[in-house]
């Protein structure tokens, strides 16, 4: 068992008592150590801790090494209580337990145990597995003082025992940032608590990441007597735990646009806040002309183009190279070499490796050596087979250089940005490609005709949607009319403009045979179901191909006649019409919406209005007036108040309406029309009632000849005649009453026969004796067009021939 002894001495250090247990436990009899001076018993001299407050006669307690009668070592953990006489002078109390030294005999038995080969008691076991644990351990007393530190504490601050007995925890100079030291101490010692903390122990010029656990000593009464702490070195840990951090916020911070140089100076962005003090992204300017820099061997020098640069520095002073200008490094130079092994390389700039660094550019020589540039790295930006650039970090401010971490971390955010980037240019690349062959399919300017004056704008979306299907159509028709038609394609990029080409295609193929609105969609929809279904049978498309595959729009169409200024409108699934009238009013038409193209089944229906002259038709894509951020009804509101303080003309107007309702970051395309209609007065059209009689054809060549007349138009008589002739003719032979002959003076004279058959005539090849077949011919040779279109009451065959130029 453990024993305890107990002593007294007085101010000058002498001993004035001595117990019967101090006796067995040191050898000593009482006449032989009272009266004389307690520092005579002594192995070692006082720790300093137990020096210090000797001098300031306070109460302190430590591991003391004192000498046996026999002559060896013993280690007693001593309490020392300062006790005050009559007179006010100090004397101390002394009491001690045994707590030998690794090799030296135990307690229980201080002379015969120290013989060789006695086996050690357990306090020696426990006293050599406390000096010998791994894990840095100090002892402090109830003031904060290290009274006692184990040999892994030693080596962990680089410093001997002796050094740090008696200085106060956290004023060595060895731990950093603990801010709240002093309340943790106060809890630990005054409210018995256990506090974990992490901080850092600098020794030998390194500083590394460390948990402590600080923990009160009690003694067997439960009163702290102590304090102590362990510490575990967590510096790899916390290492790792910081790049995963980085990492993370990387992966939140980088590719958050599908543009190119944003993501770079992302990238360039991260690195100088975590642990680069100058940054660059450089992107090899093949990739960016759309090559590929595994389709061919890399050229020597090598081309780059400044994506992005970042610096510590306010301005980024070291840049040697202005953002968007293209620069070389030879193929032999660090970036030249990282780049053909695709792996990230670290270099320190010394006088034989600058030359290597700076081949070409004198510039970044002087900026190097300016700066004070120490450490660099090389990380080469591949993604999916691709070599796409290289990012350097180079450090001047931070004193230590590039570590293996920061190697890994470059390589590893070098790699997610490089995903990132190879996104963007391949989506600017798609986008490029869609938005040409959308504005190729797309009208450049409104065919000629006199029914409307159009404005019309595209503007594709900002957002990594990409470009979408939306499109839009002017298309002449017979009589003088014009056929009006927007339409929005369901989904984004190349597919889609590929479908928006198809659809638009049919849909001036439709318009050419004189379909009514609900009919042309109902044939466009029977269309859209036979794409979709072609588009389903494709077995190598994989599933996520399949679904953006899947064809699916809205449209509508409306047909515009100046003659009697009757519109027809019809709409699938299509945001309804505005029509802003020249009194000021500004109004949605009610249209049935119909269900969208590719459903099928289902009926479209046609709303009749007459518009006044001068009215302004607009028509337009859901992007125009739906947003993320806006309730649709708001957008209609916009476009109302736009329409209702028109500009002086419709293309002002059109920018007006685009200013109200698009944002920059716009997330979806966006069509528009605008329409402003136009009338024929009576004075440009005449129209006979013509009875079934072949003698009324002699009569109707008169009448078309004196309006001719009236119109100063006797140059277009003779083809006119003989175009009358013969459409009237056909209309008594094989149609039926009643017949109706019609002249239109717009930018074509144009003649309308209308009978009450559906029966289309057709040309015919007439035989050498026939004596009939070839009337048909005889129109199509002397006119620019000619067709045939049915109305609710039979059809009117038409033909269109230019105005004959103005005389003089």
């Amino acid at each position: 068992m453990k024993q305890t002894v107990s002593a007294a001495v007085d101010g000058h250090g002498l001993v004035t008592a001595w117990s019967s247990g101090a006796e067995r436990l040191l050898g000593y009899e009482p006449v032989e150590v009272v009266g004389r001076p307690a520092a005579g018993l002594l192995a070692e001299a006082l720790p300093a801790t137990a020096t210090i407050r000797w001098r300031a006669r306070e109460g302190w307690s430590g591991l003391v090494a004192v000498r046996h009668h026999d002559g060896h070592h013993l280690n007693l953990l001593v309490e020392a209580h300062s006790l005050l006489d009559a007179v006010g002078e100090t004397h101390w109390f002394l009491t001690a337990t045994g707590a030998e030294q690794p090799g030296a005999p135990t307690t229980e038995g201080a002379g015969a145990a120290g013989a060789a080969g006695d086996e050690p008691g357990t306090a020696t076991l426990k006293q050599w597995a406390l000096d010998q644990i791994p894990l840095p351990m100090a002892l402090f007393d109830r003031q904060g003082l290290a009274i006692a530190l184990n040999a892994a504490m030693e080596r962990a601050v680089g410093e001997p025992e002796r050094d740090l007995l008696g200085v106060r925890i956290g004023k060595s100079g060895h731990l950093k940032g603990l801010d709240d030291l002093d309340e943790v101490v106060e809890r630990v010692l005054r409210g018995g608590e256990t506090v974990p903390r992490e901080a850092y122990l600098q020794a030998s010029g390194e500083i590394r990441a460390w948990l402590l656990s600080l923990y009160p000593v009690k003694d067997s009464g439960g009163h702290v007597r102590a304090m102590s702490f362990a510490a575990v070195d967590t510096t790899e840990q916390v290492r790792a735990r910081r790049r995963l951090g980085v990492l993370n916020e990387a992966g939140l911070r980088i590719g958050t646009t599908l543009d190119l140089t944003r993501t770079a100076d992302e990238l360039a962005e991260v690195c100088t806040e975590h642990f680069a003090d100058f940054v660059v992204v450089d992107l090899l300017d093949s990739v960016l002309q759309g090559q590929d820099a595994d389709a061919a061997p890399l050229r020597d020098p090598l081309v780059f183009r400044r994506a992005a640069q970042r610096s510590v520095l306010p301005g980024c002073p070291e840049a040697a190279v202005p953002l968007g200008a293209t620069h070389t490094y030879p193929a032999d130079s660090p970036p030249g070499c990282a780049l053909a092994v695709g792996r990230a390389s670290r270099h320190q700039i010394d006088a034989a490796t600058l030359q290597w660094w700076t081949a070409g550019c004198p510039e970044r020589a002087r900026s190097i050596k300016v700066h004070g540039m120490h450490s660099m790295m090389v990380a080469p930006l591949r993604a999916r087979s691709v070599t796409l650039g290289l990012a350097i970090f180079a450090r001047h401010r931070t004193a230590d250089p590039f570590g293996e971490e920061d190697l890994l971390l470059a390589e590893e955010l070098a790699a997610r940005a490089a995903l990132c980037v190879d996104n963007a240019r391949r989506y600017s690349r798609e986008r490029a490609i869609a938005l040409a062959l959308q504005r190729s399919l797309l009208p450049h300017h409104a065919p000629r005709q006199a029914a409307v004056d159009v404005a019309s704008r595209y503007l594709p979306a900002q957002s990594s949607a990409g470009i979408g299907g939306d499109w839009f159509d002017v298309i002449p028709l017979s009589g003088a009319r014009v056929a009006l038609v927007v339409g929005d394609v369901v989904g984004h990029g190349i597919r889609a403009s590929a479908t928006m080409g198809r659809l638009r295609g049919a849909v001036r193929t439709l318009a050419d045979i004189d379909l009514t609105p609900d009919e042309l969609l109902t044939q466009l929809d029977d269309l859209v179901l036979r794409l979709d279904r072609e588009n389903s049978a494709d077995d190598d498309l994989d599933p996520a191909e399949a679904y953006a595959s899947e064809v699916g729009a809205t449209c509508l169409y409306a047909v515009y006649d100046p003659v009697s200024r009757h519109c027809s409108v019809a709409r699938a699934g299509h945001p309804p019409p505005t029509l802003a009238t020249p009194d000021g009013r500004v109004s949605l038409l009610d249209v049935p919406a119909g269900p969208p193209l590719g459903v099928g089944g289902l009926p479209f229906e046609v709303a009749e209005f007459d518009l006044p002259e001068s009215s302004v038709l607009a028509l337009y894509t859901d992007g125009l007036v739906e947003a993320p951020d806006r309730d649709p009804d708001d957008g209609y509101a916009l476009l109302h108040a736009a329409l209702a303080t028109p500009g002086p003309g419709l293309e002002e107007t059109c920018d007006t309406v685009l200013r109200s309702l698009l944002s920059e970051r716009r997330t979806d395309d966006a069509a528009l029309i605008l329409a402003r209609t136009r009338a024929l007065g009576p004075d440009r059209v005449a129209t006979w009632d013509l009875p079934t009689d072949p003698a009324v054809v002699a009569r109707a060549r008169e009448l078309a000849c004196a309006q001719l007349s009236a119109w100063n138009l006797e140059d277009a008589a003779f083809t006119t005649e003989l175009v009358v002739s013969e459409l009237v003719t056909n209309a008594i032979r094989y149609g039926g009453p009643p017949v109706q002959l019609r002249l239109i003076h717009d930018t074509t004279l144009i003649c309308e026969v209308s009978d009450a058959s559906s029966t289309s005539p057709h040309l015919r090849r007439a035989r050498v004796f026939d004596e009939g077949g070839r009337g048909l011919l005889i129109v199509a040779q002397l006119t620019e067009r000619w067709g045939t279109r049915h109305t609710g009451t039979g059809k009117t065959i038409w033909a269109e021939q230019p105005l004959p130029a103005p005389s003089g």
